[in-house]
């Protein structure tokens, strides 16, 4: 499968830089000079992103945020910085990694390489058919594995492909409580490297799918083991 990554940096010789390296490796690239120009280029063709965080225009971080709006492809941040506050913030409005400049290329496209390689067996799962048991219910919480629309109290509520794989390995077997670990490896599949946003995908999810997300319904949590759909 050919891969088309799309660059967001404003400082033009990192952006050609990566451009030559992303190519040699027999990637199509896209170009972006700051958040604003990349949403305009923004499509179903792109299959990452490597997004610079401080930019002018509109920065890495709304960028992100704004993508998640629609889309799901992985994210690689790059930044000056190298602060916990800086990488917890980017993984929590949606990014995938945090890398730190000055990079090594080679680090940089064994990252790339490895989210390429999650979100392609993601994309390939296989579909669900209607002559299936297409429904999983709890409650009024209710996901069509065929159409993948999830409604609570009737009402339709958008998930990201991973929020959706999130809720529906829960809602398979509700009562039963998922570590991170297994979250992330059943959804990504792959074994678990990054399980802070397992954390984030939950909060989202949380957000979407209670009335009172302080006080959840359906998604709780079970302090020091993992994640379970409340059996009703």
């Amino acid at each position: 499968m050919e891969h088309t990554v799309l660059v967001v940096e404003d400082e033009k010789g990192i952006r050609e830089s990566l451009k030559l390296f992303l190519k040699s490796h027999n990637y199509e690239v896209v170009e972006a000079e700051n958040g604003a120009e990349a949403l305009k280029k923004i499509s179903p063709d792109i299959h990452l992103a490597i997004v610079d965080i401080m930019m002018p225009v509109m920065d890495g971080m709304t960028f992100v945020s704004r993508l998640r709006e629609s889309y799901d492809f992985p994210v690689i941040f790059l930044s000056a910085k190298d602060e916990d506050i800086d990488k917890i913030t980017g993984l929590n409005i949606g990014a995938d990694d945090y890398v730190t400049k000055p990079f090594e290329p080679l680090e940089l496209m064994a990252r790339v390489n490895a989210h390429l390689r999650r979100y392609e067996k993601f994309l390939d799962k296989p579909a669900i058919t209607k002559q299936e048991n297409q429904y999983l219910t709890v409650g009024n919480l209710k996901l069509d594995l065929f159409s993948r629309e999830v409604n609570v109290n009737n009402q339709m509520v958008h998930l990201t492909k991973k929020e959706f794989e999130i809720l529906k390995l829960l809602m398979e077997s509700p009562g039963r409580v998922y570590s991170a670990e297994e979250i992330y490896e059943k959804v990504w599949s792959q074994d678990a490297i990054n399980t802070e946003t397992i954390m984030v995908h939950v909060r989202k999810l949380r957000e979407k799918i209670e009335q009172d997300p302080k006080h959840p319904q359906y998604l709780k949590v079970v302090w020091g083991i993992g994640y379970k759909i409340e059996k009703l």
